[in-house]
């Protein structure tokens, strides 16, 4: 609709603003609800992608812009000397083919867009530059400035995509060297069941435990500890995370999907539910936004700096993501000498990339960036003659993170999706669709490696013998259309068709999944829902029932104990639903009991000590799994110990009274920014949201995985949508905990409660019921 068309219906209570946009072609208007969700009605797709990316930096620039002086390796130029080596790390995996191939590879209208987001995020900061918009605190707290955008940074970067699986090939060399297959399967669960093959002429305790340093370093979120220390130490570099702590963290960022046909929804349209799972904080990862030109019709969510959504809706289809977990990664082990590496026979010397790191405060810095024909080089061991690269899926034209949806904002049918699945590149994705015609269906969607003579599950030699055969044809990954369940859920659970339907075990597409205890339950309540409804999808989206919990609670049906406190413990756990609420004790027992103690104690009866020391606690699923096949006098004693243990913390956490014991006293929501550690005290709580409990675990729907330090949530969804396909204004939606990035805008907090207490707002697609909900509108003109 063009602007400025029935502004009589907008009321008078609503906030009016007026601009000239420097770099815009003809009148726009953003219409801002009052969930702080822009609308942009624009004269031309173009327009329309300028103004998501000025309108990006009116409400998230301080996060847009660190993350991408993070992926170009540009930290050190507004941070200085403590972000060299992280600047370093990014840039080694920063994408250095063909541009053009890059650009190829994507939807044709995707260079547009990239091009005029790129313009709008840098037409704002002019504006912020000249004074004429505000600079946002974070700027000054760190005393830096925002820097410009070209199109290319935004398909360059690829180190925040989620890929798999190198750092589990390390830490199951490391496992098998330290304790066998044993701690492995301790470890990682595989599905479906397979028993990893080393590879011939690999010794797995040859892979030294810092070798993905620069991996990690790469791709962990900044840290500002060291512009907070006011000493000499201020120049220390934050070192990378613990390995297993990256595996844990990465392990609970999953999601939730699925579609469900007409024949089995209350209106007899489809219904479609998506909320993706990652880091939960301040600002959130996502943002929600929808655009209107002609040739363009899309609301729905994705990553700030990102042009379009991820996911949403059209008008004609809908479509949601979850992480598939493919394989697309390896670990290269090479035999070097002066600067070369043996591959089938010869000698090929490495490709030596130098770089200049610009330093605030200091003189430039050069690095060296080394390659193998397989990728970037993470560790060298010049003494044993040894190095270490990743191949990767990154290094591929096309395989911008999430840049795939750009083939999906015009697709119009189930024929349409799939051209665009076969495109797709990363992340690895379960995709779900739903159209106004009633057609669902479900397809996995990833650039996807040929491996053909090995698992992908360990280190190989770089030596020749274990290369890629290229990557799955076209139409290669498993789909299903209109399925007979009249459903199709996802939850990063283990979901490749068997024999015969698909040939999984020749194409070896992965192993490592997600324990598939929300799947169990979103399948569980969706069996039993004849006619869903859209309020039945919300309600699943937080259900915070534990099917993991229910296999924990048959373990300790039967026992008892003499210890009056682990007895008290067992007979609530005995007389316990599964069902993670927040007044639940039950669910602080078993939360502290199987997240902290079980597996340890499982791990202390089985492993040499160290292997204890790297599978820690473990997987949950794989440790309850062991315990099931266990003997009852090799488990019971194992299960009364570790809850005793289980038990005392909590008599620490939450005192002797068993009876005040509740999940929420524990888990809870706080949502503290990085930069925050350089605000005075004030500002600090003002960028400071929560806490609010909150029900559920990494084993529920809702999924809410928690830190071991505090039980704080760590992970899950922020953002939620429930799409009424075909009468889209019925869909709903809550992003958390706000819209915007400013401490200071009442959009930076405003929709953390709700989405505590799983409550959403309607997210619209006509003009006049936005109108209704509308709380600014900005009516925006070229600069002549």
């Amino acid at each position: 609709m063009a602007a400025g068309a029935a502004q009589a219906e907008i009321s008078t209570a609503v906030r009016r603003e007026a601009a000239q946009v420097p770099g815009l072609a003809a009148p726009a208007e953003i219409i801002v609800d009052r969930w702080g969700v822009p609308h942009i009605y624009a004269a031309s797709a173009r327009d329309a992608f300028f103004l998501q990316g000025w309108n990006a930096g009116r409400d998230r620039l301080w996060q847009i812009d660190l993350w991408r002086k993070r992926g170009l390796g540009r930290l050190s130029a507004s941070f200085g000397p403590a972000y060299v080596a992280q600047d370093r790390a990014a840039r080694l995996f920063l994408y250095r083919g063909d541009m053009e191939a890059e650009w190829a590879a994507y939807d044709a209208g995707g260079r547009e867009a990239a091009e005029a987001f790129a313009a709008g995020v840098n037409a704002y900061v002019a504006d912020v530059r000249a004074g004429r918009r505000p600079l946002p605190v974070e700027f000054r707290l760190t005393d830096s400035q925002p820097e410009d955008w070209t199109p290319e940074d935004i398909l360059r970067i690829r180190s925040h995509a989620l890929v798999n699986n190198v750092t589990s090939e390390v830490a199951r060399a490391r496992a098998i060297c330290a304790g066998g297959p044993a701690a492995d399967a301790l470890r990682r669960k595989l599905e479906p069941a397979h028993k990893p093959v080393m590879p011939r002429g690999l010794d797995p305790c040859n892979v030294p435990e810092g070798v993905l340093s620069d991996y990690v370093l790469a791709t962990q979120a900044v840290d500002f500890a060291p512009l907070a220390r006011k000493t000499a130490a201020a120049a220390a570099s934050p070192g990378p995370q613990d390995l297993a702590q990256v595996i844990d963290a990465r392990a609970a960022e999953g999601s939730n999907n699925w579609t469900i046909a007409g024949a089995r929804t209350a209106t007899g349209r489809p219904i479609l539910a998506n909320d993706p799972h990652r880091a939960v904080g301040v600002p959130a990862l996502r943002y929600i936004a929808h655009l209107e030109a002609p040739g363009l019709s899309i609301v729905g969510a994705g990553e700030p700096a990102l042009p379009g959504v991820s996911f949403g809706h059209n008008g004609r289809i809908a479509w949601g993501l979850t992480i598939f977990n493919l394989d697309q990664e390896d670990l290269y082990v090479y035999e070097t000498r002066d600067g070369a590496y043996r591959h089938k026979g010869r000698w090929e010397p490495m490709t030596v990339v130098r770089e200049t790191i610009e330093v605030k405060g200091a003189a430039p810095e050069t690095v060296e960036l080394r390659y193998t024909r397989h990728g970037p080089v993470v560790h060298e061991d010049a003494g044993k003659g040894r190095a270490f690269a990743v191949r990767t899926v990154w290094n591929e034209p096309g395989v911008a993170g999430y840049y795939g949806s750009s083939a999906l904002w015009r697709a119009e049918s189930w024929e349409q999706f799939q051209t665009a699945r076969d495109r797709w590149g990363a992340p690895p994705l379960n995709l779900v669709y739903a159209d106004t015609r009633g057609e669902i269906g479900w397809s996995a969607a990833a650039r996807t490696p040929v491996r053909p003579n090995w698992d992908g599950l360990t280190p190989v030699p770089g030596d020749g013998r274990y290369e890629w055969a290229g990557f799955l044809a076209d139409g290669g990954l498993p789909t299903v259309r209109n399925p007979a369940a009249g459903y199709f859920a996802t939850a990063n659970e283990m979901n490749i068709p068997a024999e015969p339907a698909y040939p999984r075990t020749r194409r070896k597409l992965g192993y490592e999944w997600a324990d598939p205890t929300r799947a169990v339950r979103i399948h569980e309540v969706l069996d039993s829902l004849p006619k869903s409804t859209l309020a039945d999808s919300v309600a699943l989206q937080v259900d915070s029932v534990s099917p993991q919990a229910r296999r924990g609670v048959a373990l300790v049906q039967g026992l008892t104990s003499a210890d009056p406190d682990t007895g008290r413990a067992l007979a609530l756990l005995q007389a316990w639903d599964a069902n993670q609420t927040t007044d639940s004790a039950a669910a602080a027992i078993y939360e502290t009991w199987s997240g902290k103690h079980l597996g340890r104690a499982v791990a202390a009866a089985t492993l040499p000590e160290a292997a204890r020391r790297l599978i820690g606690n473990g997987s949950t699923d794989a440790v309850l799994t062991w315990l099931e096949a266990a003997p009852q006098g090799v488990r019971a004693p194992l299960i009364l110990d570790s809850l005793g243990a289980a038990v005392g913390e909590l008599k620490g956490r939450l005192g002797p009274d068993m009876a005040g014991w509740s999940w929420g006293r524990l888990h809870v929501a706080l949502f503290e920014p990085a930069v925050a550690v350089l605000a005075d005290p004030e500002l600090a709580k003002q960028m400071t949201v929560g806490p609010l409990q909150v029900p559920g675990s990494a084993s529920t729907p809702r999924a809410a995985s928690w830190r071991a330090s505090d039980f704080r949530q760590a992970a899950g969804a922020s953002v939620r949508m429930v799409f009424d396909v075909g009468a889209w204004d019925n869909s709903v939606a809550i992003n958390s905990p706000g819209q915007s990035g400013d401490p200071m805008s009442p959009h930076y907090r405003d929709l953390f409660p709700l989405w505590a207490a799983g409550t959403y707002f309607p997210l619209r697609y006509t003009r006049p019921a936005v109108e209704a909900d509308a709380g600014v509108v900005m009516t925006l003109t070229p600069v002549r």
